[in-house]
């Protein structure tokens, strides 16, 4: 990688996060946050499509949320069927590929077979593509794609000299897609959370005070004018730091 100014992110990663606060800020159940933040993913798409980023990644459930409680996590299993029901028809429209990471095999059929429906009307469009994480753990990523070059070794198909960064990288979830230039989290949390960790390396990172259902269209676009402002130099000098040291 080279050192880039650019002002659009290629890649965006947001981690939604603040349902349950901002539902107990308002005296609500925690579902009742749930559903906010299901129009706000509505309004980071939008916005991230209109303004020209090629691929938006959004943490929609983890690893660690199974270990919630079995009501909880009905409820948000529930929810994200109804979102892919309800708006797959205007992604397919609006020209956006949807695909969903993670592990599926921790997904209803029913809801296994929406998925499969909704990337397979939407795999031929040429627009942004929308990437739903849903089971998803950064660890299981690595942990994946090393149990596959484990068995492309044992199967006599690769060698174990030839196994390196770009091998492993060529196995994890979204490597045919540019790394993430931008992530994004709300609700005022510093951390990375399980989310992407091979992918987000390099990846300039903007947190927010913001609870995800407040997290709007303006809100989505001062995070895109912060990344404008970041002059990215992937661990090499950049000119104004010669002779500084490294940084």
């Amino acid at each position: 990688m080279t050192e880039q100014t650019r002002d659009i992110p290629r890649h965006v990663a947001i981690i939604m996060d603040g349902n349950g606060r901002w539902a107990a800020r308002y005296g609500e159940p925690r579902h009742h946050g749930h559903r906010a933040g299901a129009e706000s993913v509505r309004a980071a798409v939008e916005t991230c499509a209109r303004a020209g980023v090629e691929s938006l990644t959004l943490f929609a459930f983890s690893s660690e949320n199974w270990q919630r409680p079995a009501a909880e996590v009905k409820m948000l299993m529930e929810l994200f069927m109804r979102v892919l029901e309800r708006e797959t028809d205007k992604l397919h429209e609006n020209n956006i590929r949807l695909t969903i990471i993670g592990d599926r095999s921790r997904l209803s059929n029913r809801l296994q077979e929406r998925c499969d429906a909704a990337e397979s009307l939407t795999g031929q469009n040429t627009g942004m593509q929308l990437n739903i994480a849903a089971s998803y753990g950064g660890r299981w990523d690595i942990a994946m794609a090393a149990r596959r070059l484990a068995s492309a070794v044992a199967a006599g198909e690769r060698t174990v000299d030839s196994i390196d960064e770009e091998a492993l990288g060529s196995e994890v979830c979204l490597h045919e897609l540019p790394e993430p230039d931008l992530f994004v989290r709300t609700g005022g949390e510093q951390r990375i959370s399980n989310f992407l960790l091979w992918q987000l390396a390099y990846t300039e990172l903007y947190f927010t005070p913001v609870l995800w259902p407040d997290f709007d269209a303006e809100q989505m676009t001062l995070a895109l004018e912060w990344f404008a402002t970041r002059h990215r130099r992937f661990g090499q000098v950049g000119t104004e730091d010669a002779g500084n040291g490294a940084g």
